[in-house]
């Protein structure tokens, strides 16, 4: 049970992801996309006799993909997400003096009348 003097707690609800997680999530990714790679340089070798069109796209991708995995991989974290503005404009107030008989200011009327 938390007690009603106690510090006050803040939720973040804008953070980042930590550092460590966002590494280990593009190592994963690129494993990920090595192992595709191994699969698809296989798949090559194996088709390569028997189904040669096959085989020509699963080696291209096996030449493209380290490149498209290490531009991922070094691409950095990600953006920092907008938090909401805490700046409050100033509210707009009506002007002083006006009047509903069409003068601006009582000074254009005698004293006493109006």
């Amino acid at each position: 049970m938390r007690k009603r003097g106690g510090p006050e707690v803040f939720r973040i609800t804008g953070a980042r992801q930590g550092l460590a997680d966002d590494v280990r999530g593009r190592q994963r990714r690129y494993v990920i996309s090595m192992g595709v790679r191994t699969l698809s340089v296989i798949a090559a070798a194996v088709l390569w006799n028997v189904e040669r069109h096959v085989a020509v796209v699963a080696l291209a991708l096996g030449v493209l993909l380290p490149y498209i995995a290490v531009v991922i991989a070094n691409a950095g974290r990600e953006s920092a997400p907008t938090l909401p503005s805490t700046f409050m404009p100033t509210p707009v107030r009506p002007a002083l003096g006006a009047d509903e008989g069409g003068t601006e200011s009582g000074a254009e009327r005698p004293y006493g009348q109006g």
